[in-house]
């Protein structure tokens, strides 16, 4: 199986076993990586998009957008809109098959973690100080800075020839962990709607012990929020001709 939908699917599937993975390792009691800190969770989620970007070439996405809020960006500054709903369903597939192996994964965590919010926080997104203008705002620039700088690493501005084919996803990762590290401190840097609903959707569908609310409220932030931004950043590209 080698096809644009199918690189697009197993490279999300791999960034949300990677991203989860690590969210999981840090907050669920008796994990060896338990309270590691924010430091190891930026890293894992850095790692996890090389991981993801490298699964996704592979498998047939040169793109290796891995996120429907790119594949937006993309759309508005090429003026082409027809791959958006095959895309988008690959990568929300792909994020929820992941946060099903991070559940199988930790099975025995579950029982002994007691706080909700805390195993919400494996799959999705939350403020950390509850103020909707300010985390739409702040998914918005950090979903912005991931795309201009991301179609920045492969300009020609940067290198003639943009950088080497294998550096390329090593600098997106680089880029995702400064984003996390930087800006991911406000709303836990959602910056892809399909890596925040796929896997609530998987922590609302299993019977995960214990788990409590899946915070729909919050939920169209982390999707409005990366969409806005990515198509603005879209708009910004496509003046510039980068």
């Amino acid at each position: 199986m080698h096809s644009v939908w199918f690189g697009e699917f197993m490279g999300t599937l791999v960034l949300l076993v990677l991203g989860n993975g690590v969210n999981a390792g840090v907050t669920l009691r008796k994990s060896y990586a338990a309270d590691a800190g924010w430091i190891v969770i930026a890293t894992g989620w850095g790692l996890g998009v090389l991981c993801g970007v490298l699964v996704a070439q592979a498998f047939g996405s040169s793109g290796a957008n891995l996120n429907p809020a790119v594949t937006l960006a993309v759309a508005v500054d090429s003026g082409d809109y027809s791959t958006l709903l095959s895309m988008w369903s690959a990568q929300l597939l792909g994020a929820m098959c992941g946060a099903v192996i991070v559940t199988l994964h930790y099975g025995p965590h579950w029982k002994l973690t007691e706080d909700p919010a805390a195993k919400l926080g494996v799959f999705a997104t939350n403020a950390a100080v509850r103020s909707p203008l300010f985390n739409l705002l702040s998914e918005m620039i950090g979903t912005a800075v991931l795309i201009i700088v991301a179609t920045a690493i492969g300009s020609h501005g940067v290198s003639a020839t943009g950088p080497a084919p294998a550096l390329g996803p090593w600098l997106v990762g680089s880029l995702v962990w400064a984003i996390g590290l930087s800006l991911g401190g406000t709303t836990g840097y959602a910056i892809n709607p399909a890596r925040d609903l796929g896997p609530r959707l998987v922590h609302f569908l299993l019977p995960i012990p214990g788990k409590g609310s899946s915070n729909w409220s919050y939920a169209p932030i982390p999707i409005i929020g990366p969409m806005v931004g990515a198509a603005l950043a879209g708009l910004l590209l496509h003046a510039s001709h980068l």
